[in-house]
């Protein structure tokens, strides 16, 4: 039993380092979606992750279109600002692929058009200043709702 969360071409290091603890932490499987605005091997994301990395069931993939092709028939929930429903409106379920987007623009477009019913958000204030709430905070909202739902399986 496992939950997934996608990076699609996340820029931050120090976002995806924290994402990768928080995996390691619950057994998630983490998958990054190139390109990357960093390199693996970055300090950032290492120091982030701390001594985590081991513990870490990373898949990489060349592109979204990769990704897609290998990954796509799974059933999948899409983290966006507009998306048509809470995170806590779903049930998820084992092997639920939690997707969340690059820190400057989110998921492409046209993953979402092609989605919509999968959309998923987290509610936020109206401020228009505010655009979203960091990467790493997210992942980790959704995946514990999800985990939540699912009696939080081989964790204590």
């Amino acid at each position: 039993m496992a939950l997934h969360i996608v990076l699609v071409e996340p820029e931050i290091p120090p976002n995806t380092g924290n994402i990768s603890r928080t995996c390691a932490a619950t057994g998630t499987v983490l998958h990054l979606v190139k390109p990357l605005g960093f390199s693996i091997d970055d300090r950032q994301l290492k120091r982030a992750g701390l001594d985590y990395w081991p513990f870490v069931k990373l898949v990489l993939h060349e592109d979204l279109a990769a990704f897609l092709r290998e990954w796509g028939e799974r059933r999948m929930f899409l983290a966006t600002t507009k998306g048509v429903q809470s995170y806590t409106d779903v049930r998820y379920q084992d092997e639920d692929m939690l997707v969340f987007g690059k820190e400057t623009k989110g998921l492409p477009a046209e993953l979402i058009q092609d989605r919509q019913a999968d959309t998923i958000r987290i509610p936020m204030s109206q401020d228009t200043r505010l655009r979203s709430i960091n990467l790493s905070n997210a992942a980790g909202i959704v995946l514990y709702e999800a985990l939540r739902q699912l009696d939080f399986p081989k964790l204590k």
